[in-house]
């Protein structure tokens, strides 16, 4: 079973950030909710001697980190596992996945000038080159041209996984190699689903395409220009989205 429906104390007292859920998993002895995840794991808790977990500070995808130490014919062995933890606490569901300026994605992903060049207009970094746009800030996907259009799409599709993985799994050191969704919804108990971050990139990839917004979707992730922030420079910033209750609601991972 990879996902539960359970109470916990820890939980309805604490459903606010990633603490909640390494108090969970401090408590691992006690905590039902606890176990049930180790056992997602793939740990069997009969051979566990000691869970140790913390909240990973800084900017990675990976939020809390969990040590586990196994004991096994005599030999103990230290496991580390990078959990990335999404908490809902309603049906809307969407959540911010990755956010940076235009020039960190180029650092990651090498854009030609041109592709450059599209994404600083649909951010707003340069204004609108066409007459009468929709915003006079920036540009929609479905305001270029048939051309320019392509090459986004191009981009994208041969780089889809490349994309994927940078902003779900992310890189180095603290990566993440666990996704875990949680809802929580008022009077009701807690549901989850955790799985290997592997198999969630699998699950949001799909085809490479123009929302009807103009923006741009990868399969289940949405690609759009931040926007809001009272006008802020930071409006620009490009962002990825997606719904974590898809993967929670997604029938193969079902009890």
């Amino acid at each position: 079973m990879d996902k539960v429906s359970l109470g916990s104390q820890t939980a309805k007292n604490g459903f606010k950030n990633e603490a909640f859920v390494v108090a969970i998993f401090n408590d691992w002895k006690n905590e039902i909710l606890a176990q049930e995840w180790l056992k997602a794991m793939h740990y069997d808790l009969d051979l566990i001697e000691e869970v140790k977990a913390e909240k990973i500070k800084g900017n990675f995808k990976a939020d809390i980190q969990v040590i586990i130490l196994v004991q096994i014919k005599l030999q103990k062995l230290q496991d580390v596992q990078n959990i990335q933890v999404k908490l809902v606490s309603n049906n809307q569901g969407f959540n911010q996945i990755d956010k940076r300026w235009l020039k960190s994605y180029n650092e990651l992903w090498n854009f030609s000038n041109e592709i450059y060049e599209i994404l600083q207009y649909f951010v707003g970094e340069r204004e609108p080159k066409i007459n009468n746009p929709k915003d006079k800030r920036r540009m929609f996907f479905n305001e270029f041209s048939t051309q320019e259009q392509n090459k986004i799409l191009n981009f994208f599709n041969t780089n889809k996984f490349l994309v994927l993985s940078d902003i779900l799994k992310g890189r180095g050191r603290f990566a993440s190699e666990w996704f875990l969704v949680i809802l929580r919804l008022e009077n009701n108990p807690i549901k989850w689903v955790l799985k290997p971050i592997n198999e969630v990139i699998n699950f949001y990839s799909g085809e490479v395409i123009f929302s009807p917004q103009g923006s741009l979707k990868i399969g289940k992730v949405t690609m759009q220009r931040k926007g809001g922030d009272g006008g802020r420079e930071s409006a620009k910033m490009l962002q990825f989205k997606i719904n974590p209750l898809l993967l929670l609601k997604n029938k193969e991972y079902q009890c």
